[in-house]
């Protein structure tokens, strides 16, 4: 189920200057974090604030390489790593922001009957979708019974005092690209507030949160993007200090014997998933929520994602495969959006 190299599905429909209101600046900010890019823009619409965009810049990129410090499976010496690393048993020392984040998670595990997973990695790796790069192909069943040994977040526990990591099998791995970007936003939205800004967007690899407008009467727009190419929109929904995640599958997969074998694994079966669900977006007010809910639905399926949604009064708009096309089916809480 992991995200780390789906291309997620936000387009951005955003201008300059904000239509009928051209003492409106949109300030932008870009950069590269979490092995994808990021995005913001602040409007100086209603504000007497000085706006530095060199001292914005620095200390986003400050706060994105502390985050990246925590999570990142690329890193070494982060603190996600050092958990994976480690083959011991017993409790594990760690920070509190990793233990938080995981908590998180194994709620939404819970949550989600298990089709949500952090400890999914050996089973992506298995089937060639992991950051080795290594060969794409059709397991064993016998590899993939082996592996599925490692799998299962009630496997990892958690304390908060003193904040610990603990896992059953030493081979167990987490890995929280499903959650992490949606955490990243939500926390240069908790910096962009203590600079005393209102009136901003925020996007990390697709996953998006605003804050208040973008000028008078006009709320931030964005683009829920067509599977069919990646470029045009399938909708625009308007948010206003809320986010949104999108996860889909269109893209990263690979064919076999006429077969289409999709980088989204489903933890019970550990094989890819099967349906015709091809993106899900999700509104919350926290990315990071957002984020791990639209992974879990995403792994679900359209018939059960949707119900799972419902179950949470959760906004969802999914984008679903037809033999002639795509069928759009959202939720009701979704339509005030549209």
């Amino acid at each position: 189920m992991s995200k780390s190299l789906s291309v997620l599905l936000i387009i951005f429909i955003l201008l300059s200057y904000s239509c009928g209101n051209k003492n409106v600046r949109i300030y932008k900010i870009n950069g590269f974090t979490m092995g994808t890019t990021y995005s913001i823009k602040i409007s100086d619409y209603n504000t007497n604030l000085n706006i530095n965009i060199s001292d914005i810049r620095d200390r986003v990129k400050k706060e994105l390489k502390r985050i990246n410090m925590i999570f990142s499976t690329y890193i070494n010496d982060s603190d996600i790593s050092k958990f994976n690393n480690c083959k011991g048993t017993d409790w594990f020392d760690t920070s509190k922001e990793l233990v938080s984040i995981v908590s998180i998670a194994l709620n939404v595990s819970k949550l989600s009957d298990g089709y949500y997973d952090i400890t999914v990695g050996p089973l992506v790796n298995l089937w060639g979708f992991g950051p080795k790069k290594e060969q794409r192909k059709v397991p064993e069943d016998s590899e993939i019974k082996d592996v599925l040994k490692l799998i299962g977040y009630k496997k990892i526990s958690i304390k908060k005092n003193p904040y610990q990591l603990k896992k059953d099998l030493p081979d167990m791995y987490i890995d929280l690209s499903s959650i992490a970007k949606g955490y990243g936003v939500d926390r240069i939205y908790e910096l962009l507030k203590q600079m005393g800004f209102s009136n901003f967007l925020i996007e990390i690899g697709g996953e998006v949160r605003t804050s208040g407008v973008k000028s008078e009467k006009k709320d931030w727009l964005i683009g829920i993007a067509s599977p069919k190419n990646g470029f045009s929109v399938n909708r625009v929904v308007k948010l206003k200090d809320l986010s949104m995640a999108t996860s889909g599958d269109y893209r990263n997969y690979f064919e076999k014997n006429g077969i289409r074998y999709s980088h989204t694994i489903d933890p019970k079966t550990g094989y890819p998933i099967k349906h015709k669900l091809a993106s899900v977006s999700v509104i919350h007010k926290s990315c990071t929520l957002a984020d791990a809910y639209a992974t879990a639905i995403d792994v679900m399926g359209e018939k059960r994602g949707m119900k799972f949604a419902e179950s949470l009064k959760l906004p969802v708009y999914m984008i679903i495969r037809k033999n002639n096309g795509f069928k759009i089916y959202y939720s009701k809480e979704f339509e005030k959006y549209l």
